[in-house]
């Protein structure tokens, strides 16, 4: 098979998954080497950046395949308004978190660490496949192990677990944010208090909280 049309066929395979294909994956469907198919997929990369196209080659999930760029999602929207975003709750997050960073992890141990029971909000993170059984621990009653899935990478646009930034960085970030935020409150002109004698009062029970509803899990 000639180099261009090899370069279709992977064009085709990119367009058709519903997942990332890996690269070992691609070369043994053409069957050609790694290393070929590596060169091809750049080619590729490169046509659709020249053009300036919609799409792009996403290195993602230690696999590869057709993606939009950023800056189209507003008429990708449009096109599937009639199906529901589903947003994951604060608690729904902050286990998600720790099954991340701390896999793979026993329903025990992530409460341990919350604080609180997890069970409905584990059942939610695996009917919406970013967390799964990854077998059992060899321990007294040989729990159930979690682990993030191959759809948690997509979601959150990794190659792969270990891009995840260290907690480190995160709590450097985490310092450096808080302080700047204190020096932009430092700066800002004091104004003078308003007393209740000045400002108007509004019935607390006429109060309307501009806040949605939290679902809970």
């Amino acid at each position: 098979m000639d180099q261009e049309k090899l370069k279709s066929v992977l064009e085709c395979l990119l367009f058709v998954t519903n997942r990332p294909l890996s690269l070992s994956e691609l070369a043994d469907i053409v069957g050609e080497t790694q290393e070929n198919v590596q060169a091809l997929l750049r080619e590729i990369s490169l046509e659709l950046e020249n053009r300036k196209s919609a799409l792009q080659v996403a290195s993602v999930a230690e696999g590869f395949q057709f993606a939009t760029k950023e800056g189209y999602g507003y008429w990708v929207k449009k096109l599937f308004r009639d199906q529901t975003t589903i947003r994951l709750s604060p608690s729904a997050l902050e286990t998600l978190s720790i099954v991340a960073y701390k896999q793979p992890i026993t329903r025990a141990e992530i409460e341990e660490i919350r604080g609180v029971e997890v069970i409905g909000v584990l059942e939610t993170l695996i009917e919406r496949k970013l967390v799964k059984v990854a077998g059992r621990k060899e321990a007294v009653g040989r729990p159930l192990l979690y682990s993030t899935t191959q759809h948690f990478l997509r979601q959150f646009n990794l190659w792969k677990i270990s891009d995840l930034p260290s907690l480190e960085d995160l709590a450097r970030e985490a310092e450096r944010k808080k302080a700047a935020e204190g020096v932009v409150k430092a700066s800002e002109p004091v104004s003078e208090p308003v007393f209740e004698s000045q400002a108007e009062i509004q019935d607390p029970q006429d109060s309307v909280s501009s806040e949605p509803p939290v679902k809970g899990e």
